[in-house]
């Protein structure tokens, strides 16, 4: 069974290359990573070789390719650094205030990093197909000027050989976590920039989001042989390493070990690293083989970290009936890092937290595995179509493994729901369509990529039925999966699942800060008025309750939908007969409509999946 699973796997991930999108003529860029580092753990250094094979696929030569060098990033004067100092509400992880609780003044404190704690990936030597290769450093860009162009559906190789120094300020990436991890390598290689229709994303880390091109990976990571490690792909040699096998015969050479890892069409890979580790695995349903490496603390910490495993594995079997099949054979769950971070068949997360939020985070970061992962999102443009739908995948298992009790009745949103109306209240919203990294604040940015991301997938189902919003992630899935989908094809499907016209519902919860608020107006004995009080219209259910204890569900489409949703299968709405109204059109502020009897209780969207800022009117009780 071991080797069918594995062969089905080869030939999801191989195939995947000639299966055309929907989208009539999609491209995508393709590279095949050969790196070898060695790694001076004393002084925190590391000497690297890489071999890049990179396809053009893009109609078009290339006489520049870009690279990413995000250890650049942790020296003082970077944009980074920058960032931190002038940003009302910076990243605590990475500042210190200077100032006073009620008039704080915020220091970054990659300003104060020395030679010895800065960050950095100093390139020596790059070649293509043999041939030196002009080359600059600009901040955490690499800039590479070719000898000969890389025609239109050709393959260049690229040899890159560069040293680099592993950051003492943790982001993500860097040294000697507060947790006691000595490596935590994210972004640690020369990383081909993604290169697709709306041309180069050349974006300065300042510590947000990533986008990439899908590739294959086979990674050597020379240690001293106390290590072990946790990574991206599959472990090639674990007979020859510690922690993986009980009667493992270590295979050392000048004192180091070498781990050795390959893993197909994903497009990041990570590692980490400490004496320290310890790992553990167990496989699901579908035969994926989960491992946590992590430091064993304290017996609580090891009892979380099993509980935890076992749910994740639960995790990985519900994500793969609800937004389609894992494909590769492993997934790592490693402590590290200074939070939680996804990467490709991998994640950091820090590890000394109580069970709840040990699994939260977990199911988070594994969520990813679907969006951004399997679906290439460029989460540095549409960070909420990444990160939102990931907290609606996590949010969907919390309820259903963790707490044990199936998803809300209603809406398993709600929390997310309530955290975008107090954004929206705040005065602090701007347009989730903005780059994730120019957001004025980290609140905003926080709530529109997570909250309201997930507030839009979960409204996206009351617009178009549950049932449909289920049909049209899976359909997603079958066209989109290995491939770099944006916001406008999701809606493509969704649109083609349900028979209705979303372009209004994107264009302005995405690219405006409007907002949706209902009331009802006036009941009387023969009829019901309702009124839009916003400026962003919406359709609308409204659920009944006559005086003779009978019950009616109005359904009043929006015109701009050219459709209408199937009736849907909650427990309020079960026996109770459905009627469908006109269209009520978007320049018309108040919609009247008769009823059969006089009314005694009226709900406004009884399931609260219309995301309503203001919600107290929408409900009516007569006296």
């Amino acid at each position: 069974m071991k080797s069918i699973f594995f062969l089905v796997a080869l030939i999801t991930l191989t195939s995947t290359h000639s299966t055309l999108a929907q989208r009539k003529g999609y491209w995508q860029q393709h590279v095949d990573y050969k790196i070898d580092v060695d790694v001076d753990e004393k002084n925190y250094q590391y000497d690297g070789t890489m071999t890049l094979k990179y396809t053009n696929n893009s109609g078009q030569p290339l006489s520049k390719v870009y690279f990413h060098l995000y250890f650049n990033a942790f020296q003082p004067g970077s944009m980074m650094d920058y960032r931190l100092s002038n940003i009302a509400d910076p990243d605590s992880r990475m500042t210190t205030n200077i100032g006073t609780k009620e008039n704080p003044k915020w220091e970054s404190r990659i300003a104060k990093l020395t030679p010895e704690q800065i960050g950095y990936q100093k390139i020596k030597t790059v070649s293509m197909n043999g041939k030196s290769t002009d080359f600059k450093t600009d901040g955490t860009l690499l800039e590479v000027t070719l000898p000969e162009a890389i025609a239109d559906g050709t393959t260049a190789s690229f040899e890159l050989i560069w040293t680099a120094q592993v950051p003492e300020q943790i982001r993500r990436t860097g040294r000697n976590s507060k947790e006691g991890v000595a490596l935590s390598m994210a972004q640690w290689y020369p990383k081909m920039a993604h290169f697709d229709e709306f041309g180069w994303h050349l974006d300065e880390y300042v510590a947000r989001e990533f986008v990439a091109p899908f590739g294959n990976f086979d990674v050597s990571i020379h240690l001293n042989k106390n290590y072990i490690v946790g990574a991206s792909g599959v472990l090639q040699n674990p007979s020859e390493v510690k922690g993986y096998q009980h009667k493992a015969k270590i295979k050392t050479e000048n004192n180091k070990t070498t781990w050795h890892y390959k893993a197909e069409n994903i497009h990041d890979f990570v590692w980490a690293a400490d004496p320290k580790f310890v790992v553990d695995s167990t496989k699901n349903k579908n035969g994926t083989t989960l491992y946590t490496v992590y430091i064993p603390t304290n017996d609580s910490i090891v009892a979380n970290w099993k509980q935890a495993l076992g749910l994740a594995a639960d995790f990985f079997d519900m994500c793969g009936q609800k937004f389609g099949p894992y494909p590769w054979p492993t997934y790592t769950i490693i402590q590290g890092g200074d939070g939680g971070m996804e990467y490709g068949t991998a994640t950091l997360v820090t590890g000394g937290r109580n069970i709840k939020s040990l699994v939260g985070v977990i199911f988070h970061e594994a969520a990813h595995s679907w969006y951004q992962h399997l679906l290439g999102i460029n989460e540095t443009v549409d960070e909420w179509f990444d990160e939102g739908f990931t907290s609606y995948v996590e949010e969907l298992g919390m309820q259903q493994l963790f707490y044990k009790k199936g998803a809300l009745e209603t809406n398993p949103m709600i929390d997310a729901y309530r955290a975008y109306y107090k954004l929206a209240l705040s005065g602090k919203e701007e347009p989730m369509s903005l780059l994730a990294d120019y957001y004025n604040t980290n609140y905003g940015y926080s709530n529109q990529a997570y909250n309201k991301g997930a507030v839009l997938a979960e409204q996206l189902g009351y617009i178009i039925g549950k049932s449909n919003l289920d049909k049209t992630f899976l359909k997603f899935y079958d066209i989109w999966k290995f491939k770099h989908p944006t916001p406008n094809d999701f809606k493509r499907v969704a649109e083609d699942i349900s028979g209705i016209n979303l372009k209004w519902y994107f264009n302005l919860f995405v690219n405006t800060t409007r907002h949706i608020d209902y009331g009802i107006q006036q009941a009387t004995a023969d009829h019901v008025t309702l009124q839009n009080k916003s400026n962003l219209a919406m359709p609308i259910d409204v659920l009944i309750e006559y005086e003779d204890g009978t019950k009616e569900l109005f359904y009043i489409p929006l015109r701009e939908m050219r459709g209408e949703k199937p009736a849907e299968d909650y427990t309020i709405y079960q026996n109770v007969k459905r009627t469908i109204l006109e269209d009520w059109n978007w320049t018309v502020p108040t919609y009247t409509f008769p009823v059969s009897k006089v009314p005694s209780k009226i709900w406004i969207d009884p399931t609260q999946r219309l995301a309503d800022i203001e919600s107290s009117d929408n409900y009516y009780e007569r006296k």
